[in-house]
């Protein structure tokens, strides 16, 4: 999927065009958000927050940890 695209001016920002293609690789369409990672060999665009992954993971965790004082306070 080695494609090229050029960074553009769009009003006072720069901006990248990605084709349909590659849009629908990603599962994304028009007005929906790509979260840039910067990794150690480049950048990744990915549809899912990580941050708010990594946050999810953590309460996830803690469900886990006290999953009984849960409990009790969902019978209340």
């Amino acid at each position: 999927m080695a494609q090229v695209t050029r960074i553009r001016k769009i009003g006072n920002s720069y901006g990248i065009i990605l084709n349909r293609r590659l849009l629908d690789a990603l599962g994304v369409g028009e007005n929906d958000k790509l979260y840039p990672v910067k990794l150690a060999d480049g950048i990744k665009l990915t549809p899912y927050d990580p941050d708010f992954e990594q946050a999810m993971e953590s309460n996830r965790d803690y469900m886990r940890r006290h999953r009984n004082a849960l409990r009790k306070l969902a019978s209340r």
